[in-house]
């Protein structure tokens, strides 16, 4: 492969004085990880039915089903889902993945299912066995074909999973930008200009949103994913220099040109780290299998608690309902991972008109920074101080955890307004997804300042694992049985 990126390249072309054309994209038509779920829901249902066909072929499908065979099926479906987690085969940019990567994971997977399987055929010979063979040359083929044939095309209609702003308007900015429309895998919110720049707006794919002194303010008001810093290190350095330190203080990835000068021999040690032109640094720790598994544990938490809560969840309604007038939920737009706007659900613990006679308290406030609290708040219910004690309130967003908005654990997910009062050091927590609980909710919660709450999301965000993650959700049980901290 060529070493250059398209955009590289592309930008000489265009320093040499030969024009281009922009790309025309389609609109795209699905909302984004669509085709990573299409193809996990396909994956196990197929899975279940060549499990069960194969058990009916060799006459073990029997009414009144034995244990064993559910049992079977079960633990094969339960190990392609955590295998291919750890693997992130279902990762919502899998459509970027060449080919042989696909061939390999899902072979990997399936290898996984096969050796379980063996396993269980060894530990009960009497038990109605369900065969190694289906698996492997009916089961691999047709969902590798599924893959590669069907589901890389259903993802290429999708809707972009990243907002990005691209610092440049040069030849480098106007490529980068349409080689990332190319891709359909990015929405540009718009273009920086550094102070040599001097291309007009009309030529790049997006408009310019201001000079690079605007930085600073369009990422405080942006949800942005990722900054594309596309300058000449030669001719712009210190610009480039600026925006670095602007992004890793506001906790806002971002990619530099990987290739600063033409290279007519030499090749990349690893092609796939620079398949755009560029080098992609983040301020969190890059995780991905354990981000993977991280995800996989939110799903499998949420949607188990979702259901064995239902009756608590019943009761709650019909107390909210019967004690106070108004809806028995309350829904809060939030500020979530790089800034994205979201709606968290909550049980409704306050009086209907709770945010006007915010406005009122605001003297009261009994908390440092833009954070409002207060010990004994009016505005609160009966039936509301005593489900917000025991955090039972919080209960509804395990929705808001199953739709990837938030997290089990992470930092809590603030309110725009107190965003709009952050300094800049403290943006940085929303580099990472919010959370249900996190380190303030086990450390005093409301009984420590607003600062050192801050100080707490960044030492988690920092060193970050999932043994951690664990580590603190059990500490969260005792807190949330005695109500400590809760006002």
């Amino acid at each position: 492969m060529d070493t250059m990126s398209s955009a590289t390249a592309s930008a000489e072309v265009k320093a040499s004085g030969v024009p281009a054309a922009a790309e025309v994209t389609d609109p795209p038509r699905l909302a984004p990880g669509f085709a990573a779920k299409l193809n996990l829901t396909v994956d196990v249902a197929l899975l279940v039915a060549v499990l069960l066909g194969s058990a009916w072929m060799r006459g073990g499908l029997t009414f009144p089903m034995s244990w064993e065979l559910p049992s079977m099926v079960l633990t094969a479906v339960l190990v392609w889902l955590i295998t291919g987690t750890a693997l992130c085969l279902y990762d919502s940019r899998f459509a970027e993945r060449s080919k042989l990567d696909h061939v390999a994971l899902v072979s990997v997977t399936t290898l996984a299912v096969v050796t379980i399987q063996a396993v269980l055929e060894l530990a009960m010979p009497t038990a109605a066995h369900v065969g190694l063979a289906p698996l492997l040359f009916i089961f691999w083929p047709v969902a590798l074909l599924l893959r590669l044939g069907v589901f890389r095309q259903v993802a290429s209609q999708e809707a972009p999973t990243e907002e990005v702003l691209i610092v440049g308007t040069g030849a480098m900015g106007r490529y980068t930008g349409e080689d990332l429309l190319k891709r359909g895998r990015h929405k540009i919110l718009g273009y920086v200009r550094f102070p040599a720049d001097h291309a007009s707006g009309d030529s790049l794919p997006a408009d310019v949103l201001g000079p690079a002194d605007e930085l600073e303010r369009l990422l405080r008001t942006l949800p942005v994913s990722e900054v594309y810093i596309a300058g000449n290190t030669l001719k712009q350095g210190e610009s480039m220099q600026a925006a670095i330190k602007l992004a890793e203080r506001f906790g806002v990835p971002f990619a530099l040109p990987a290739h600063s000068f033409r290279l007519d021999r030499a090749r990349p040690v690893d092609s796939r780290a620079v398949a755009d032109g560029y080098l992609h640094f983040a301020a969190v720790a890059p995780k991905p299998h354990q981000m993977a598994m991280k995800r996989l544990f939110d799903i499998a938490v949420s949607a188990v608690a979702l259901w064995a809560l239902l009756p608590l969840f019943a009761v709650v309604a019909a107390c909210i309902k019967l004690t106070s007038r108004g809806p028995i939920f309350f829904k809060q737009l939030r500020t979530g991972q790089h800034g994205k706007p979201f709606y968290m659900l909550k049980f409704r613990s306050m009086v209907v008109n709770a945010e006007e006679l915010k406005e009122r308290l605001a003297a009261q406030n009994e908390q440092t920074g833009p954070v409002f609290k207060m010990k004994n708040d009016p505005r609160i219910t009966g039936i509301g101080r005593f489900i917000r004690k025991f955090s039972i309130d919080e209960l509804p967003q395990f929705l808001n955890v199953l739709r990837g908005e938030m997290s089990i654990v992470g930092p809590r997910p603030p309110v725009p307004s107190e965003v709009a009062k952050y300094e800049t050091w403290q943006r940085r927590r929303l580099s990472v997804r919010p959370g249900l609980t996190c380190i303030w909710q086990v450390s005093g919660r409301n009984q420590i300042s607003f600062e050192q709450w801050m100080y707490l999301d960044m030492q988690y965000i920092d060193h970050w694992s999932l043994t951690g993650d664990l580590r603190l959700l059990l500490q969260t049980v005792p807190v949330v049985i005695t109500g400590r901290g809760a006002s």
